[in-house]
């Protein structure tokens, strides 16, 4: 053993890693025949011994079973004790003693206000309102330029440049010889007298020149060779553009003067952040210059397009600069709290009934009016996206710890320890989630207030379920691990035959009618996305939620209950997020995964009545039209070979099987008609090639044998309806255990059991064999 060891040390280190992890995971009873969990109960002086599980497994060979502990003889790691699988779907129960060595904590789904840290970084830039750009208004010369470097800092109405010009000397010439005592007045009838003078005066204060200069130069009476530009604003001039002696025309900049009182921060938020950035919200920051000094601003801008390089949005932060510590170009951290309320909006309180100005956040007003800067009128702050005020307990977001949650994409999975339970259960749900906002996850689906989640442990369980072939997070049709269930009994060999007692299980009217109706409202939907209408399909999907409820589940058999509930469960998630989709693309998403789960119920409650064609006694077995007949024709013999590819667990020769009937259907044409028969045969065409669609994408034994199960539900009402038009012999088979207990039949052109849904394991399972000729069960 030693040497093994030895030579395996490089490989066993895994396995004694998931060993490690998969310790004291109880594995459902669907291996080896479902062997349950038995307990011994002995009695000492000292009381009661706890009771001990009698079959031992690996948790990565599972097909090793033993009756006591030891380790695996193939890779040597410890073997676990065997679990019971619960009634639910997605349910696991542990003893309270493997629930301790699992350390499993959990913690309540709650209704409370969380507090989003955006983190983001930038650095210091120049108000662009505050920049003025000291510029040519004639062509020239600079003669001289009164500031020879950047830096320095200037008040508003100092000198700045001077410029020799010629067009301004000879303008100046001209008001001088306008304004002269003796100059002739007009005498034309026609033209009243002009004011040459004031003329002269505007073309020479378009030049540049201040009123002050103007009236200089009539007092003086001479002509000047200069002229002097002033500044506009105060600041420092952060650019030279010239030197003197330079020759410049008119518009070409000199200098330009930042006001640095107040400066902008320009930061990157995260494409992942931005549901929680609104605009005039206070951000907090601090500088590699003064560590641990914050200064505060507000958000005045957030950029409307995303980088695609870097998957970040500018964001702007308007910020006073009185003192002139901040200096362009520093780098910058800021973080920006957001308190979430339901719905992912910011709360903030602070602004409830609170007017601000739509251009400068700084500005804020109890009351209506304008910006004091700008002019712009007042806005609400609630049009700005927040919440002001907490109304009701309604406003508190649903929220679950990031610790529970196990990803999957915009759905995950959580655990959800089930109360009132005779041992520790836990049942695995899909949720939807909303934003993330610190610790924990916004949840829009799936979860209700006080349930208690797993948050330590939740791998186990869900490696737990993987291995008893149920719905987990790696494997969310099921079939991971190994086995199926077979109702805790004995698994029988694969040359034995096994009859069964139970019947089909049915279904009461007012639930089949209730399921018709949304497939129905499905079809609906269906058509919607093809049409590409997206307020349309978010209608269909809130219509598809009242079908839903409108489900009596409270009549469906205790037995059927766990697999309406997943199906409940995951139409729910469906519908949430169908009512917010806002692209085409999003909508294709959803409605496929949509499709994917109308299909799980039609395969787990597939009877006939379910088909509103079936509804109608007048349908059943009507003649068809030769038409109808020859296009029957040719799916039979496929259909046939593609159960007996199942039954023999050869998946590529099921693939095979499946694309005779897509060619098939492929080349049928329109049957023009008017004939009942037609009309429901093109019905149950579009429905064929559903199934047939969903069989082309299955790319494992456990997809195509669940789309084989609505394969032949479907062929068994062409049956009813028309007859198969085919040579053989055909009988009918039904086996009680498949799809965990709900059941399914198939077709075969003998009365030799072939299990297509379990293949080896179970090949000889049936529970029911009639020929469709003669309806005689067989014995």
């Amino acid at each position: 053993m030693m040497e093994f060891f030895k030579r395996h040390r490089g490989k066993l280190w895994i396995a004694q890693a998931v060993a490690f992890v998969l310790l004291g995971v109880f594995v459902a009873s669907w291996f080896a025949g479902g062997a349950k969990v038995s307990t011994t109960s002995a009695t000492s002086n000292s009381g009661e011994k706890q009771s001990k599980p009698s079959i031992w497994t690996c948790a990565m060979h599972p097909q090793i079973r033993r009756d006591g502990p030891g380790s695996c003889p193939v890779c040597g790691m410890d073997l676990v004790p065997v679990g019971e699988s619960a009634d639910g779907v997605r349910t696991v129960s542990i003893s309270p003693a493997i629930k301790s060595l699992m350390n499993l904590q959990v913690s309540p789904v709650r209704r409370q206000y969380v507090t989003a840290d955006v983190r983001m970084v930038g650095k210091v830039a120049y108000d662009e309102t505050r920049l003025a750009h000291i510029t040519a208004w004639v062509p020239g010369r600079l003669e001289r330029m009164f500031v020879d470097f950047t830096g320095v800092e200037v008040k508003k109405g100092d000198h700045m440049v001077q410029i020799y010009s010629e067009a301004l000397y000879t303008a100046q010439e001209e008001l001088l010889a306008v304004t002269k005592r003796d100059r002739p007045l007009s005498t034309s009838r026609f033209i009243e007298p002009l004011d040459l003078a004031e003329s002269a005066r505007e073309k020479l204060r378009l030049l540049g020149l201040t009123a002050e200069q103007i009236q200089t130069i009539e007092e003086r009476g001479t002509s000047s060779e200069t002229v002097t530009i002033y500044s506009p604003v105060g600041g420092v001039v952060v650019s030279k553009n010239k030197q003197e002696g330079d020759r410049v025309q008119t518009g070409d900049r000199i200098y330009t003067v930042a006001d640095l009182k107040v400066l902008w921060v320009q930061m990157d938020a995260y494409e992942s952040d931005l549901a929680w950035l609104r605009y005039g919200q206070d951000v907090e920051f601090t500088t590699e210059a003064y560590p641990g000094e914050l200064f505060r601003g507000r958000i005045a801008f957030i950029d409307p397009v995303l980088n695609e390089d870097t998957r970040t949005v500018k964001v702007r932060v308007n910020v006073p600069n009185d003192d002139g510590r901040l200096k362009p170009e520093m780098f910058v951290r800021a973080i920006v709290q957001s308190d979430i309320a339901a719905g992912g909006r910011v709360l903030n309180a602070s602004l409830a009934g609170k007017w601000i100005s739509p251009m400068h956040p700084e500005i804020i007003k109890d009351q209506p009016g304008d910006c004091d800067i700008c002019g712009m009128p007042l806005v609400r702050a609630e049009s700005l996206g927040y919440v002001t005020a907490e109304p009701t307990s309604a406003a508190k977001p649903l929220i679950v710890p990031v610790k529970a949650v196990l990803l999957t994409g915009t759905r995950a999975i959580v655990y959800v320890q089930i109360p009132d339970a005779d041992k520790p259960t836990y049942e695995g749900r899909e949720i939807v989630i909303g934003p993330r906002a610190g610790d924990f996850y916004l949840v829009k689906s799936g979860l209700e207030e006080g349930d208690l989640v797993v948050t330590n442990g939740n791998f186990k369980l869900d490696s737990a379920l993987q291995i008893s072939a149920k719905p987990s997070m790696m494997t969310p049709q099921g079939g991971g691990g190994g086995g199926h269930n077979h109702g805790g009994m004995e698994m029988p060999k694969a040359d034995q035959g096994v009859t069964m007692d139970a019947s089909p299980m049915n279904l009461v009217p007012a639930v089949r009618d209730a399921m018709q109706g949304i497939v129905e409202q499905y079809k609906t939907i269906q058509e919607r996305v093809e049409a590409a209408n997206l307020a349309e399909i978010r209608e269909g999907y809130d219509q598809l939620n009242k079908a839903v409820e409108a489900v009596p589940a409270d009549l469906i058999g205790p037995q059927m209950r766990p697999p309406w509930f997943e199906v409940v469960m995951l139409l729910r998630n469906d519908i949430t997020e169908g009512r917010e989709v806002n692209s085409m693309r999003e909508a294709d998403r959803v409605f496929a995964l949509t499709r994917q789960h109308i299909d799980q119920m039609k395969a787990q409650f597939p009877l006939p009545m379910l088909h509103d064609e079936m509804q109608m006694p007048a349908m059943a077995n009507m003649d068809a039209p030769p038409e109808v007949a020859e296009q029957l024709s040719g799916f039979v013999a496929p259909y046939l070979q593609l159960s007996q590819a199942l039954a023999a667990e050869d998946l590529e020769a099921a693939k095979r099987a499946v694309e005779p009937l897509h060619q098939r259907l492929a080349g049928l044409l329109p049957i023009v008609s008017e004939a009942k028969a037609v009309e429901v045969w093109g019905k149950e065409k579009r429905d064929l090639s559903e199934i047939v669609a969903r069989l082309q994408e299955a790319n494992n034994l456990a997809a195509l044998r669940s789309g084989f199960a609505l394969l032949s539900e479907q062929m068994l009402s062409l049956e009813r309806m028309f007859g198969l038009p085919t040579d053989e012999t055909l009988y009918e088979l039904h086996c009680p255990m498949a799809f965990a207990g709900r059941g399914a039949s198939w077709l075969q052109s003998d009365d030799a059991v072939r299990n297509p849904y379990y293949g080896a394991s179970m090949l000889r399972c049936a529970d029911r064999v009639e020929s469709l000729g003669s309806r005689v069960e067989s014995k």
